[in-house]
């Protein structure tokens, strides 16, 4: 373990923003620095550091951490070594490891010795007279010879002793091959075999490139696995690596996300193809972890699997994995393959091209969840609809970020009322249809929505009183994603202030001026000046920026309901009767019912905080 104290003194003698500044090229503003980020393609930079609270942030894609974050992230090093690499640097010495320790870390070191003998005789088998097959097979396959070199592509001979028998001749005994899973202990207690035989070897690497495993691919199509992978080992948890990722962070970096495939000959292909920046997971469903990796290295990696039934069920099974994940600014996209090919047959077949066109129209999460509940079903009683309903329910609420899990919430519902709802509002409108408790007259007509005017005023109040107090995001994040605005100049600057704020609004210490400094880079100075202004605190008391944030928060949420009864209400209603004139089924009534005992439970409330303005709905005091 790293002494607390040591980390501190690594971060008093060496400043951030000197770490950072070696990779990335920052400019002072105030009591920050300022500059594009390494993690993510951007233009605008978003990209700040901190010496005094000792942390970088990035905007645009989310990044956060320390001095050694920054090193592990962007050096492809261990925790341990970021320490000791800095330690190093200022002078101090990292206190030894506990024996335990010490002697964990030489068996792994020992064991990765023994990993990277193994590549080299594979590969050097795959050069030998008994390669020929193997290399028939590459080449059949499209492989170069330099790719096949590039990738260290080998070949593990059918004799069960081959490679036991080389390496011990070197001195490395048959318990390490066993502990590095390169060879296997029969039940009966009989002497250890290859894992691999008559196989085509790809060496994995860890982020540094040194092997620690290998994927083999069976070269006879009889035989009882295709592909196997080495098991678990001190060096290798399958879950928690993903294939090419040492060779393809520069690519990724360059490119600003990272194409996920499912195989190693799919990565490979690619690469020959000039698309560097594919990775693989072996041989397993993509896991937490993985995606993780993934996110420390783009936003929103792309998933290419096959357009088959199997390749729909794995990119349902990510899905499903990321939800409770997600965090605002980080997903997956999907771009599934037409029927029959692979990301290997296509690039070989139709070109780079083929490649980058499908990967352009890679669908978003939302589509792909909305499609595996929506397709193919019929929806046609109030059962079926209510049980969608109840999947969507269920689906948003496995995402734990509350912002998140409050646009899910709103698109998917959406998608419901397109789909069984607003789709029929305008033909019913049309028709005039009578129906049920509204026969023998025209559909219930509602007033016109509130004027723009009245919305503006209504939406400016929310936003000013949390640009003027930042600290009440964490407390109403959820709401205030879920509310989609009437303006539309203020529901963007409402999505920009999320996306600053960060995962579940926890907005890492954002005060009032950096908020507004913010929002000002991201082009929003006009409508920030009309929103919050010097006049703002004039909207209502607790918009100043005296208020206490518990009597803000008071205010805020009397401010949404009313928003609601003025604004969102009366809209859903209108489109509620339309769908039941259109539809008189059980599952319409019961919503626009559930709307009106909403409406009437709301009319003529007045707000219960003291004070005036557009939360109690008086602009002037009595």
């Amino acid at each position: 373990m790293v002494a607390r104290q040591l980390l501190d003194e690594i971060r008093e003698r060496v400043a951030l923003s000197e770490i950072v500044g070696r990779r990335v090229r920052l400019q002072r503003r105030g009591r920050e620095h300022l500059g594009l980020c390494p993690f993510h393609a951007e233009k605008t930079p978003s990209f700040t550091v901190n010496d005094d609270k000792g942390f970088y942030h990035c905007f645009g894609c989310q990044a956060h951490g320390s001095h050694f974050d920054f090193l592990m992230q962007t050096e492809s090093v261990s925790f341990i070594e970021a320490v000791e690499r800095l330690a190093a640097e200022v002078g101090l010495r990292v206190p030894a490891r506990s024996p335990e320790e010490e002697a964990q870390g030489k068996r792994r070191a020992h064991l990765t010795e023994v990993t990277e003998a193994a590549a080299a005789w594979f590969e050097s088998q795959l050069a030998a007279a008994s390669g020929g097959p193997a290399r028939d097979y590459l080449a059949g396959r499209g492989l170069s010879a330099e790719t096949v070199a590039r990738f260290r592509l080998g070949f593990a001979p059918s004799a069960r002793h081959a490679l036991s028998d080389a390496l011990s001749a070197r001195g490395i005994a048959i318990d390490d091959l066993v502990a590095a899973g390169l060879a296997v202990k029969p039940e009966d207690g009989g002497d250890a075999i290859d894992r691999f035989r008559n196989r085509i070897a790809f060496p994995i690497g860890d982020r540094r490139g040194q092997v620690i495993a290998f994927g083999a691919r069976a070269l006879h199509p009889d035989a009882k696995a295709k592909y196997l992978n080495s098991p678990e080992t001190p060096l290798f948890r399958k879950g928690a690596v993903l294939y090419n990722l040492d060779r393809a962070r520069a690519a990724i970096h360059d490119a600003g996300t990272v194409l996920v495939v499912e195989g190693y000959m799919d990565v490979i292909a690619l690469a020959q193809a000039g698309i560097e920046h594919a990775v693989a997971p072996l041989g397993t469903a993509l896991t937490e972890a993985q995606i993780r990796i993934l996110w420390r290295l783009a936003p929103e990696p792309v998933l290419c699997l096959d357009g088959d039934s199997a390749g729909l069920r794995a990119a349902r099974a990510a899905a499903e994995r990321a939800l409770p994940l997600l965090r605002p600014g980080h997903s997956l996209r999907f771009a599934l393959l037409p029927r029959g090919q692979d990301p290997d047959s296509l690039v070989r077949t139709q070109g780079r091209e083929a490649i980058e066109a499908l990967v352009a129209g890679a669908k978003p999460l939302t589509d792909l969840l909305w499609e595996a509940r929506a397709a193919g079903r019929r929806f046609d009683t109030p059962e079926a609809r209510a049980a969608l309903d109840e999947e969507i329910e269920n689906l948003s609420g496995a995402i734990a970020d509350p912002t998140v899990r409050g646009y899910y919430r709103a698109a998917l519902r959406e998608r419901l009322q397109q789909s069984f709802g607003t789709g029929a509002v305008a033909a019913a409108r049309g028709r005039g249809r009578r129906w049920g408790r509204f026969r023998g007259r025209e559909p219930y007509a509602r007033a016109a929505p509130p004027l723009p005017t009245t919305a503006f005023r209504q939406e400016r109040l929310l936003l000013a009183s949390v640009i003027n107090h930042p600290a009440l995001i964490p407390r109403i994040c959820e709401p205030l994603a879920a509310c989609a605005f009437a303006d539309s100049e203020l529901d963007a600057l409402r999505l920009a202030i999320l996306e600053i704020a960060g995962p579940g609004g926890r907005s890492n210490g954002l005060d009032s001026a950096r908020l507004r400094e913010h929002l000002m880079t991201k082009g929003f100075s006009a409508i920030l000046d009309r929103v919050a202004g010097r006049d703002a605190a004039r909207l209502d008391w607790f918009v100043d920026p005296s208020a206490e944030i518990e009597d803000v928060e008071i205010g805020w949420r009397h401010a949404l309901a009313r928003h609601r009864r003025t604004t969102a209400l009366p809209r859903e209603l209108a489109d509620a009767e339309a769908v039941f004139a259109n539809d008189p089924s059980e599952a319409n009534e019961a919503r626009l019912l559930a709307l009106k005992r909403e409406e009437a439970s709301d009319a003529g409330e007045e707000a219960s905080h003291d004070g005036f303005g557009l939360a109690s709905g008086r602009t002037t005091r009595f």
